[in-house]
């Protein structure tokens, strides 16, 4: 097994994608990054569904390390629940600003007394957020190696160059299903969590899946074939 790598792990279809098939080479440390954003209980939820069926011996516990943004981003949507952008808007309607700077640093500082140099965030080729792009994380990982010297700092976005459909189709043997992509997820009288089947997000994994070619089992509350 080669050197071990922290996964920022958010519990969606890319960052599982990444934690399954870096666990073929690696000691994967998946960091989940606890903001106080609306859907995270849901979220950690559903990565210890997708960690559990994905039963790799090289992944580690999931560690939770809270950075709360709150005070930041006030009575936003993604910290109230309330407003969440929907099916059609804008990828600045759902900008999470200083996303990627906060989850990066909070994952440094761990790898930094954990003796992990290696971090892997989920971005694809699509990303249009600043703090998503190449340059940028190539750019800060030398700032993160900088401030935590002599302690090094590698970053790598594996999935750069593919679209969701791509990872979608590429790592079908993974259980993606168990991954969550929405920005307010439901539960239904059972209490089975259900993806809102009306958000941006939802929007973006059924044409995902649609693209690929394959069948999406997803379960969306507002989705007549729903399973609820």
């Amino acid at each position: 097994m080669t050197q071990p790598v922290a996964v920022l792990a958010s519990g969606g279809i890319d960052s599982c994608a990444l934690v399954g098939d870096l666990a073929r080479r690696h000691t994967v440390h998946p960091l989940y990054i606890a903001c106080g954003l609306a859907w995270e209980q849901e979220e950690q939820s559903a990565l210890d569904r997708f960690l559990t069926v994905l039963d790799a011996p090289a992944v580690r516990p999931v560690t939770v390390l809270p950075a709360p943004v709150a005070a930041l981003y006030g009575r936003r949507w993604s910290v109230t629940g309330l407003g969440v952008p929907a099916a059609g808007t804008s990828d600045a309607a759902v900008q999470l600003p200083g996303r990627n700077l906060l989850l990066l640093t909070v994952a440094a500082v761990w790898c930094s007394l954990n003796g992990v140099e290696d971090i892997a965030i989920g971005t694809l080729a699509d990303n249009p957020m600043p703090d998503g792009s190449p340059a940028f994380i190539q750019e800060y990982a030398r700032c993160l190696s900088t401030g935590l010297a002599p302690h090094r700092i590698s970053l790598s976005a594996p999935l750069a160059d593919m679209a969701k459909e791509e990872v979608i189709a590429q790592f079908q043997e993974l259980p993606l299903n168990e991954a969550l992509t929405c920005m307010a997820p439901t539960h239904n009288a059972a209490g089975m969590l259900l993806h809102c089947g009306a958000c941006n997000k939802c929007s973006e994994r059924r044409d995902a899946f649609q693209r690929a070619g394959i069948a999406d089992a997803t379960r969306y509350a507002t989705d007549p074939e729903a399973r609820a």
